[in-house]
Parts: structure tokens; C-alpha cells; sequence
């Protein structure tokens, strides 16, 4: 997703490349402002709040937020002896979060032996996303990870016939599939439900999350494990494949006008766990 992450163009598998006449480092880190408000919240206290937060992208992690040390409640840190070593950038020293009666080791950190090229990051802190509470942007909770400002999502209709089987059954077959085209991935094609044979599909245990589609449901198909997924109450953003089904290509026969689509090298999706003390219900309510 983004600059960084699966198929970006700062990422390990990226499907383009830069046109420079020498090649590139094998990581290259991007450094930018947010421009957002941003807050952390953690033993229902505010302990981070600033409009100065700088995100780090480097490749394989979504972006990371460093808030300055003067926007940080410093109450809040508690220092600790362990350090360990970013390839990049240097030192890394670790703090616990303590407010109230709670504490939680290993949940800050600060570069503390920066290199000349990275000194925004200097004095700055970033906070493990599922160690706190809730991160906001003003006063709406943010999911998942920062917001990357490079991730983006567009839907598209299409005529073209989408057809799934698995051996010789069909399973779907639709004359008006919608496309989804997102940052870093193959396009995805969902399929209206009136379209399926969902006596073909068995829903299976177990959600994921994604911070741009929300909560997502998956089914086995016949000896197909996982073979099909669903954001049944998808986020307004992308309403438009709520509850439309998507197929995976390498674990059913999933053909497009004919031809038979193939799972591109480098798509295969990380799911990203739900914030912890996030609950179903405040994913969905979105």
C-alpha cells in the first residue's frame, strides 16, 4: 500500500522503476510532514498532541508518526536500558508508556544516533500503534497505521465478463463485475452476489482488517480454502463493493473475457491486525 508498502515504488517488489542512468540504493527512507493534527491516546490519557509530527516511510512498514519531544507529555516516558539498532538510522532507544496505574514496556522509541542526512528526526518520538489506545487526527480515531498520503482507491464499472470456477462448476459468472484499483496491488475484481452460486461459498471463522475497506469475510469454496473474500459493510469510501465478492486467482479459476487471470508475483496480501481495544462494532461504525 503507498510509497513503501507491497507493490509501491519505494518497496522491494515495486512493479516500476526510477529512470536514473546509476541505480538505486537497495532502501531508500522518505522523510515528510504530516500537515494533520495528530494525538495519541493510551490509559485514557492524551499523551502526544501536535501538528508537527514528521512520517517515516521505509520499505516493507507502513508509515510510522514521530511527534516532537516538546508535544509529547514527558510524564509519560519512562526510560529504559534497552537499545538496539536501526540499519539506517542509527541507535534506537526504548521507553516504556506509563499513565494512572498502567504501564508498557518497549511502547516508544527515539533515534539517538542519527546520521547528518535524517536530523528531522532528531528529539523525536514514535509511539507502537498497538500499544496504545488510539491515535486521532483531530478528533477521529485513526485506523491501521498513519494515513499514507500516497495510498489511494478507485472503482471502476466495467462490461466485461468475469467468470470463477472451480474444476468444471461454475461459481459466478457476471456480466458487470466492478474493478478496484488500490496502491501497490494487481487490480481486484468483486462480483454482485446476485451473480454467484452462493451455495458454492461457505463462510469460514476469522476477519481482517483493513484500514481503508474496514472488516473482511472470507469463504472457503469446495477443497479451496479462503478462496473468496467480502467487505459485507465496507467503509462509505469504497461503498461500492460492499458486500460484492472477490475471488483469488491462484486458489480458483478466475477468467476475464476468456482469458484466465493469474495472482502477479508480489501480491500476495499481509492482513493487518485489528488496534487492539478496537471492537467490531467501532470498525463497522466508521
Amino acid at each position: 500500500m503507498g510509497l513503501t508498502w507491497q507493490q509501491g515504488p519505494l518497496s522491494a517488489g515495486a512493479i516500476g522503476r526510477f529512470l536514473t542512468p546509476e541505480p538505486l540504493p537497495e532502501r531508500l527512507l522518505f522523510a515528510e510532514r504530516l500537515r494533520r493534527r495528530m494525538r495519541v491516546k493510551f490509559d485514557d490519557t492524551w499523551i502526544a498532541d501536535s501538528e508537527d509530527v514528521i512520517l517515516l516511510h521505509e520499505p516493507g512498514r507502513y508509515p510510522v508518526a514521530y511527534f516532537p519531544r516538546e508535544d509529547v507529555d514527558e510524564k509519560a516516558l519512562v526510560a529504559s536500558d534497552k537499545i538496539t539498532h536501526h540499519k539506517d538510522l542509527g541507535n534506537t532507544t526504548w521507553y516504556a508508556v506509563r499513565a494512572g496505574e498502567r504501564t508498557t514496556e518497549r511502547a516508544a522509541w527515539e533515534f539517538t544516533a542519527l546520521p547528518g542526512h535524517a536530523a528531522e528526526f532528531q528529539d523525536r518520538i514514535a509511539f507502537a500503534w498497538r500499544a496504545m489506545d488510539a491515535f486521532y487526527e483531530e478528533d477521529e480515531r485513526i485506523l491501521g497505521h498513519a494515513a499514507d498520503p500516497y495510498h489511494r482507491i478507485d472503482i471502476r464499472d466495467t462490461s466485461r465478463t468475469l467468470e470463477v470456477r472451480l474444476g468444471d462448476t461454475v461459481v459466478a459468472r457476471s456480466e458487470h463485475p466492478v474493478v478496484l484499483y488500490e496502491s501497490g496491488f494487481a487490480p481486484r475484481w468483486y462480483v454482485p452476489r446476485a451473480d454467484i452460486d452462493e451455495t458454492r461459498l461457505r463462510p469460514v471463522e476469522g476477519q481482517t482488517f483493513c484500514p481503508y475497506k474496514g472488516l473482511c469475510d472470507y469463504y472457503d469454496i469446495g477443497d479451496a480454502r479462503r478462496a473468496a473474500w467480502s467487505y459485507r459493510n465496507a467503509y462509505q469510501e469504497v461503498g461500492r463493493i460492499g458486500d460484492m465478492v472477490s475471488f483469488e486467482a491462484d486458489r480458483v479459476e478466475v477468467c476475464l473475457d476468456g482469458k484466465r487471470l493469474e495472482l502477479e508475483p508480489g501480491q500476495k496480501v499481509v492482513p493487518h491486525g485489528i488496534d487492539r481495544g478496537l471492537d467490531v462494532d467501532e470498525v463497522g461504525s466508521r
